[in-house]
C-alpha cells in the first residue's frame, strides 16, 4: 500500500498519501488498512479535491480524508 500511495500519477497526491502512508500503516488495524486500500482505488481526480476540501467525500471515506486531510497540512 505505500508504494501504491506514493506512485499516483498526479504529484499532489503522490506526496499527501505517500507521506499519509509512511506515518500511518504501522498503526492500522484491519479494518483501517481495508478503509486506506478501498481509497486507493479512487481516482485522482476525485480524490484531490475530497482532501483539499473543495469537494464532498462519500460518507465511507469522510473520516479518513479528514485524517489525511489534518496530516498534510490542508485543514
Amino acid at each position: 500500500m505505500q508504494m501504491r500511495a506514493s506512485r499516483r500519477g498526479i504529484k499532489e497526491m503522490d506526496i499527501i498519501l505517500g507521506r499519509y502512508a509512511q506515518d500511518r500503516l504501522a498503526g492500522m488495524d484491519a479494518q483501517a488498512l481495508d478503509l486506506f486500500d478501498a481509497l486507493l482505488w479512487e481516482n485522482d481526480q476525485d480524490l484531490y479535491p475530497w482532501v483539499s476540501g473543495q469537494a464532498q467525500p462519500p460518507e465511507r471515506f469522510a473520516a479518513l480524508l479528514d485524517d489525511i486531510a489534518r496530516h498534510a497540512g490542508a485543514r
